[in-house]
């Protein structure tokens, strides 16, 4: 990273160091978020704790300044989410970047088997993220290969999913509440689920309610964010 440039005596504490909790907006990258922060503040050092997909909104918590060195401790809290799969397809992406396919009737499936089939995603799991994702083999973003129409590889690794709550039922759309480790894709949860039911899914909405005990309640949307560093100015 460049050197920090001088910044605005107003926006010291967040060179000294601060924990923002952002609601990330749908369509933005993590990354959005964190050049946002560092165009509002002027400093050059932040950095956020654990990727949101561009089509999830939520809890993203940034980190600026000296605080930046805490971020591997947010990065390892136990995250939950809401949202929402759709099952009768799957999408190369397992949501709904990419295009429905495989398309499979649902008919037979009851909200009884709905919630079956939670039952076998608790607990200790074995999970294999998706190919369109940002883990690294041999050294390369997966998802960078991916796009190239690359054979890919990804090796199936544990998380822990805690809750897994059915929340509503609308078929083909399955509402959910997840509790579960860092390190676990909401995506390749949707995408097995369908595979259990039989009949394919794919993720259709995710928003992360909280990450150890941060809230979404007590995040600032981006709005929020510029008029808060406004009125420092102001104050000044």
């Amino acid at each position: 990273m460049k050197k920090q440039q001088p910044v605005p005596a107003v926006m010291q504490p967040f060179l000294d160091g601060k924990v923002l909790l952002i609601d990330k907006p749908k369509d933005w990258t993590s990354f959005d978020a964190i050049r946002k922060i560092r165009s509002l503040t002027g400093v050059s050092k932040v950095g956020h704790a654990g990727t949101l997909d561009p089509l999830a909104t939520g809890l993203l918590i940034i980190c600026t300044g000296n605080f930046t060195k805490n971020i591997t401790e947010y990065m390892g809290m136990e995250k939950e989410y809401t949202g929402s799969f759709t099952i009768g397809a799957t999408t190369p992406t397992f949501d709904m970047e990419g295009a429905p396919e495989n398309i499979t009737n649902i008919s037979a499936i009851t909200e009884g088997m709905v919630h079956a089939a939670t039952e076998q995603f608790k607990g200790d799991v074995m999970q294999v993220p998706p190919i369109f994702s940002a883990v690294k083999i041999d050294g390369k973003r997966a998802y960078k290969s991916a796009r190239k129409g690359k054979e890919i590889e990804i090796q199936p690794r544990t998380i822990t999913i805690k809750e897994f709550e059915i929340t509503k039922i609308e078929l083909p759309k399955i509402y959910f509440k997840v509790v579960c480790s860092t390190g676990t894709y909401i995506r390749s949860l949707a995408n097995d689920f369908g595979k259990a039911l039989g009949v394919g899914g794919y993720l259709s909405s995710l928003r992360r309610t909280r990450i150890g005990n941060f809230l979404v309640e007590d995040a600032l949307s981006i709005e929020a964010m510029e008029e808060e560093v406004r009125k420092m100015h102001e104050i000044k």
